[in-house]
């Protein structure tokens, strides 16, 4: 039934968009984008209830006030500001890198470990993946704040490094040792959860 538990991420998206249309607009986007003060104000009534919001509407008229002289730039302005080219660099190269790490090529271990597994593992295995998945994310979202990005991505990728080696090495001698194929799905467990907290 994996039809099924595919269409159901296109039912919630389905559910999505039938309700858009019923939330207000975001306050700060009524009031710095279109200049709506009233529809800011009702906004913010009709999502955070009856009250005084006098506080949050000045900080967003500082924060319009700040803005006032700054063009808004669509993005082939963006591209041709040159002030913005090492930010767009970093976030190109983290992009290239994140297309690059592995991670098909891992994918691609996993099937071949699989195929040499027994097949009452294989079901196991596949909710290790998710398992490992979510340990990442659980841990990427405690330990971000504590290290930052920057350790985490470097780390990350070092991380990474090491298992695809490991993994390498496991894939090569899991014809001469059998037991070597788990030592696979593990390193392989390992790599996501390293991708998930590093890059």
């Amino acid at each position: 039934m994996w039809n099924v538990l595919l269409s159901f991420s296109g039912l919630v998206a389905l559910i999505q968009l039938l309700f858009l249309p019923f939330f207000p607009e975001s306050p700060p986007y009524l009031l710095l984008q279109k200049g709506d003060k009233a529809g800011c104000l009702k906004a913010m009534k009709k999502i955070w209830g009856e009250g005084n919001y006098k506080t949050e509407f000045d900080d967003m008229m500082k924060e319009k006030a700040i803005t006032k002289g700054t063009k808004i730039m669509n993005v082939l302005e963006l591209l041709k500001e040159s002030s913005v080219y090492p930010q767009l660099s970093t976030m190109l190269l983290l992009l290239l890198s994140l297309q690059f790490c592995g991670l098909s090529a891992v994918e691609y271990a996993l099937l071949s470990c699989l195929a040499n597994l027994q097949e009452s593992i294989i079901p196991y295995v596949s909710l290790g993946v998710g398992i490992s998945e979510l340990i990442s994310i659980i841990f990427c979202s405690y330990i971000i704040d504590r290290f930052g990005r920057r350790i985490l991505l470097w780390g990350g990728y070092l991380l990474m490094a090491l298992i695809l080696a490991l993994l390498e090495t496991s894939l090569l001698l899991s014809d001469q040792f059998p037991w070597m194929r788990y030592c696979s799905v593990i390193f392989i467990f390992l790599f996501i959860v390293a991708y998930g907290i590093g890059p």
